[in-house]
């Protein structure tokens, strides 16, 4: 029991398998321990002619980091044009992959990337928009109404995980650990999973999130304790979790 008491405390996060590294050193280096929630998986989709499509234009948005290490992994990514990044995290990949210019928002979601002065520059377009179905849907919405021409290629998905009961009732049981939420995918997944427990599961625990988005669909579920993180990489929701209690 002593050693059981000697764990740091514990939060959940809903972020798809296998893209936990980042976030469970950030969470060590402040005392916390992770505990991941397998809600959605992600699988690179073949796309063919329509990314050749989206790479071949001079001004290109990417929505998350997972779309561009799907293009990069089969594909050079392209030394021209200009590469607009919904937040810091897609940034950084982008530089990796071998972008030259790239550009992203302070305010790091889609209302924040629509408002860029250099999307007033783009007329017409094209445009390439790299992205997962479903995936930030606005940005394409608001680009059409604009008369923007879209060349969109999805080229990874997001995928339901079955399965992992235990976890979601360990979840269930411990009402008061915080969780980390980025994607309103991940929670609808949840609430599938959780049904009738899910507003008694999330009502009254801390709920750390990147946008105003989210944080308004929490709040018509009863969430009364949200924290905003300045963007959802790991390290900004962790400085939005704050340290543990002792």
């Amino acid at each position: 029991m002593a050693e059981q008491n000697d764990r740091p405390p514990m939060f959940w996060s809903l972020r798809p398998a296998g893209e936990h590294a980042a976030l469970r050193r950030a969470a060590q280096a402040a005392g916390w321990r992770l505990r991941v929630l397998p809600v959605l998986r992600t699988r690179e989709r073949a796309v063919g002619a329509a990314l050749d499509r989206a790479l071949a234009c001079s001004w290109r948005i990417s929505t998350s980091p997972a779309a561009v290490r799907a293009v990069a992994r089969r594909s050079p990514w392209p030394t021209q044009g200009l590469d607009l990044a919904v937040g810091a995290g897609t940034a950084a990949a982008l530089a990796a992959a071998g972008a030259h210019r790239v550009f992203h928002p302070a305010r790091m979601d889609s209302e924040g990337l629509l408002a860029l002065p250099e999307l007033e520059a783009l007329g017409e377009g094209p445009v390439g928009l790299l992205t997962a179905p479903g995936g930030r849907g606005l940005i394409a919405r608001a680009l059409a109404a604009r008369g923007v021409h879209l060349h969109r290629a999805e080229v990874y998905e997001r995928l339901p995980l079955h399965g992992a009961a235990r976890c979601y009732a360990a979840f269930a049981a411990d009402p008061a650990a915080p969780l980390l939420l980025s994607s309103s995918e991940a929670l609808a997944r949840l609430l599938a999973r959780l049904g009738k427990a899910a507003a008694t599961s999330l009502r009254a625990r801390p709920v750390v999130v990147p946008s105003e988005r989210l944080a308004a669909r929490l709040r018509e579920l009863g969430v009364g304790e949200l924290r905003m993180a300045e963007s959802p990489r790991a390290a900004a929701m962790i400085d939005a979790l704050g340290p543990p209690k002792p």
